[in-house]
């Protein structure tokens, strides 16, 4: 999605601040409580294709043109629970995948020509920290319905090497998502869980979207196992990138 440019300092204060503002502003409420999320599993890309720049650049696809690698990936998530209906996380999601092949075509890309039938090894880098607030619309019995808002610090890059030519796309900036989330107990100690952030405009989209089921193992202790989705990229001058993840699971909350 189109979004403005914001250097590492400036998403590390944005977050650290807003967090401490929302966090603290509700310290007096009853019934708080922490919660400690830790995800890592198998990614791999369903298609990954960019074209950089935008407009003068050559189509390559990090997945059809190259071999692509799956590759393990952890993410880390805090969330304070207050009242009987708001949440407050934040998240730290890094990804890496890596690709290679030989390319039978010249490649433009950020203005650096890769010659044809040069091997081109690509690494992509997408790494996302997001501030999410969550209300319950419905929370009781077996079922729990929440809407939320999300924002969302997006740090990512793509690089195209060979053994002569380094190529590399940065970008960072700020991405605002809406919130969706449902867990409904099938029994008394196995949950379905349903969560999503996503926004689509006419310039991208982004999605990451999760379905898991979770197993109580303690009164404290949570584990599950399932499928994640991201999906999304933006389209303009600078820059065409758009990419689907697919996740495989398994994942621990802890309530402190």
């Amino acid at each position: 999605m189109t979004t403005n440019e914001m250097s590492l300092p400036c998403r590390f204060a944005f977050v650290s601040i807003v967090m401490a503002l929302l966090v603290g502003g509700c310290s007096t409420v009853v019934q708080a409580q922490w919660f400690v999320d830790l995800e890592t599993g198998l990614a791999a890309n369903g298609y990954n294709d960019v074209r950089i720049p935008g407009t003068t650049g050559t189509d390559l696809s990090l997945t059809d043109d190259l071999d692509s690698d799956p590759g393990i990936y952890w993410r880390a998530r805090i969330e304070r629970r207050f009242g009987h209906r708001h949440r407050l996380s934040l998240l730290v999601a890094p990804l890496r995948l890596e690709a290679k092949g030989i390319v039978h075509r010249s490649i433009v890309f950020t203005d650096v020509t890769f010659p044809a039938d040069t091997e081109i090894r690509s690494a992509y880098r997408f790494d996302s920290y997001r501030l999410t607030y969550t209300y319950d619309l419905h929370k009781r019995e077996s079922l729990r319905l929440a809407v939320g808002l999300t924002a969302k610090i997006r740090d990512a890059a793509i690089k195209l090497s060979s053994d002569n030519q380094v190529a590399e796309k940065s970008n960072t900036g700020f991405v605002p998502l809406l919130h969706f989330a449902l867990d409904w107990d099938v029994s008394s100690r196995l949950r379905l869980v349903l969560d999503a952030d996503a926004l689509a405009a006419p310039q991208g989209r982004a999605e990451d979207i999760l379905l898991a089921l979770s197993g109580r193992i303690h009164d404290n202790l949570r584990l599950r196992a399932g499928y994640r989705m991201l999906e999304g990229g933006a389209d303009n001058d600078e820059v065409y990138s758009f990419a689907l993840v697919h996740y495989l699971l398994v994942g621990i909350e802890v309530a402190l």
